[in-house]
């Protein structure tokens, strides 16, 4: 006869553990990975932004347009490909991009931090919206 039978399993205390250990990882890496992710959109709109500043200021210089010209998307993408740009850029967090004329430098509807031509190179610490 067997006096102790030995139950094969994990008790409720143990289970508890391991799964307070789960949620304290996920806690530890997810504020990282939205971090991650709110600055590759904030560095993907500023290269944006630098390549449509530079496409227009390409299409000014060979079309002698002065600083205040006006150019639209149609100046700088064209059907075919011969276009300064292959297409429109796709703003990463939701917004829109505006050209604005020769000498001004384009802007980002975003209003997230880092959204901006003139913070190229910067690094920003506090990042809303994901």
């Amino acid at each position: 006869m067997k006096l102790f039978q030995k139950n094969k399993g994990f008790t409720l205390v143990e289970i508890m553990i391991v799964v307070a250990i789960i949620g304290i990882l996920i806690a530890i890496a997810v504020p990282g990975f939205i971090r991650a992710r709110s600055q590759s959109r904030m560095r993907a709109c500023q290269e944006n932004l630098v390549k449509i500043d530079g496409s227009k200021e390409q299409y000014a210089l060979e079309n002698n347009s002065g600083p205040g010209a006006t150019v639209g998307w149609s100046n700088l993408i064209q059907t075919g490909g011969t276009g300064y740009m292959k297409n429109t850029p796709v703003e990463p967090s939701g917004g829109a991009y505006t050209i604005n004329n020769v000498g001004t430098d384009p802007t980002c509807s975003t209003t997230y931090p880092g959204h901006s031509i003139a913070e190229v190179g910067t690094v920003v610490t506090s990042l809303e919206g994901s």
